[in-house]
């Protein structure tokens, strides 16, 4: 069934159905509730580019991503992140539009795909400290929400984060308490904002116990499972080894777990391990005791709310949105009292 033949059914204009199906509010509720009820019944669902002339949109949302392999983002976490944000898009009627550029060619793409109107709002992934891409979206006026905070950009602008300073500072508390004293973090790329903020967590939670560390027992990368393999065994072959390790995904923990089988060491008794669990649908921490001890919080819902405020932004339904969600600490069964 297509428009016409709805319109058609009901005794009403294309128009009119049209505008009852997009919310305009010149339509009546009753006819509003009318049309939509026969909608439901009848199985119509208006095609995007027919919604799109409509409303004069494009009906499609944009994610762009640099090739570059210094980054945080084509990886199990974005795509459990799009899937959360797909369900919202398709949802509304809404498409999905995925550009992967050059890094230097990432500006050119903003600025053409807002000339273009290709698309009616972005989603800006792996911010950095000081990230320059939010006041380009605003210079722009391209509606976007930002995965995450730009810690060094005062401008207001959408967002949804997690704590990551609380998160880790939890975190290195939690090994503190157990009678840990050398705790390593293996962190994600120290330019991005999350990686910043998990890094002051865990030095705030030193500092107040009076602690100082050495300075390699701090190590940014791009978060591989061999970047968390090398660099643990790095660690683990010191004269005076960490006995604990907080890790920025379960994707290199699984590295640093290997590195422990390579030297005949066991996780949660010899060494103890905290990692960020972003439940992963292809990496699952579960079970009723999980194997690794987390600061635990959805990257799928934070997909969905990431989408909802968006297409709220397009619309003009609501002012600026900035959530931000505390991780919840998960015990398991990397984790035990520091070896004597």
């Amino acid at each position: 069934m297509n428009l016409k033949d709805l319109s058609h059914h009901l005794g009403l204009s294309p128009t009119t159905v049209s505008r009852a199906l997009n919310g305009y509010p010149e339509v009546s509720e009753r006819t509003r509730a009318r049309v939509h009820e026969a909608a439901e019944r009848l199985g119509y669902a208006p095609s995007a580019r027919a919604m799109g002339l409509a409303t004069g949109r494009a009906m499609a949302i944009g994610h762009i991503l640099p090739l570059s392999s210094e980054h945080e983002q084509v990886n199990p976490v974005f795509s459990d992140f799009i899937a959360g944000a797909g369900e919202v898009y398709s949802g509304a009627g809404y498409d999905l539009s995925l550009s992967v550029v050059r890094d230097e060619d990432e500006t050119a793409t903003y600025e053409r795909i807002a000339r273009r109107g290709t698309v009616d709002g972005v989603v800006l992934h792996g911010p950095r400290v000081d990230d320059p891409r939010i006041a380009l979206l605003q210079r722009l006026g391209l509606p976007f929400v930002v995965h995450g905070r730009s810690s060094a950009v005062a401008r207001d602008y959408d967002w949804i984060d997690v704590n990551n300073r609380r998160a880790f500072q939890r975190a290195t508390d939690l090994l503190l308490d157990l009678g840990h004293r050398r705790i390593a973090l293996l962190n994600g790329l120290s330019h991005m904002d999350f990686a910043a903020r998990r890094l002051a967590g865990y030095q705030a939670a030193l500092a107040a116990r009076g602690l100082e560390l050495p300075e390699d027992y701090v190590t940014s990368g791009e978060m591989t499972e061999t970047y968390g393999h090398a660099e643990a065994l790095r660690l683990l072959d010191r004269p005076d080894p960490p006995t604990a390790f907080l890790v920025a995904s379960i994707i290199p923990a699984l590295g640093l777990r290997r590195a422990l089988e390579d030297r005949g060491l066991k996780m949660g008794r010899d060494i103890s391990v905290v990692i960020h669990d972003d439940e992963l649908s292809y990496f699952r921490n579960a079970g009723e005791v999980p194997a690794f001890s987390a600061t635990r919080s959805s990257v799928r819902a934070a997909g969905r709310l990431c989408a909802e405020a968006l297409l709220a932004a397009i619309a003009g339904e609501r002012p600026k949105v900035q959530t931000l969600l505390e991780a919840e600490l998960v015990l398991g069964l990397s984790t035990g009292p520091a070896p004597q």
